[in-house]
């Protein structure tokens, strides 16, 4: 569950990446992502990145798939971050919204989408919006279970 945070400053502090050997792992209870209003343990954002993962899994992601997150609030946004790394998806840089044409997946909002559809006409095959009823239930009903090598593998089989 997200704490409220009692300051208005804004922080973000991830964890270093799991590809790197020499990283030390962080106290499950330390604040990884702190935004406006909300903050989030690294317990917590490895949780609810492993529901977006299953998503971005069950959509299609894996290896070689590229998706961009754009137009998502902070917090969300790094959630989606840790979900991408976790199917082994690229992560593409998105340096104007017409780039997203190139991503195979796109994880933003409701509000976000229509904006980035009417300017790029983006073509990807997998759209991932956060506010959406489908997606909230989905999320709210998937494992937060840490993704496995097996849960990729069956993405694999059904895309």
């Amino acid at each position: 569950m997200c704490k409220p945070v009692e300051s208005s400053a804004t922080l973000v502090a991830l964890r270093p990446s799991a590809a790197d050997p020499v990283a030390a792992p962080h106290d499950p209870a330390a604040i990884a992502v702190a935004a406006a209003d909300c903050e989030l343990s690294f317990a917590e954002l490895d949780r609810w990145s492993n529901r977006v993962a299953r998503m971005l899994l069950r959509l299609g992601a894996r290896p070689g798939t590229r998706v961009a997150i754009v137009g998502t609030p902070r917090l969300e946004s790094m959630v989606a971050r840790e979900a991408v790394t976790k199917t082994g998806a690229a992560l593409i840089a998105v340096g104007t919204e017409s780039s997203t044409a190139r991503a195979d997946f796109v994880i933003t909002t409701k509000e976000g989408r229509e904006r980035l559809t009417a300017l790029s006409g983006s073509t990807a095959s997998g759209w991932l919006v956060l506010d959406e009823l489908a997606t909230l239930v989905q999320y709210l009903t998937g494992s937060d279970a840490p993704i496995t090598d097996a849960d990729r593998q069956l993405a694999r089989k059904a895309s």
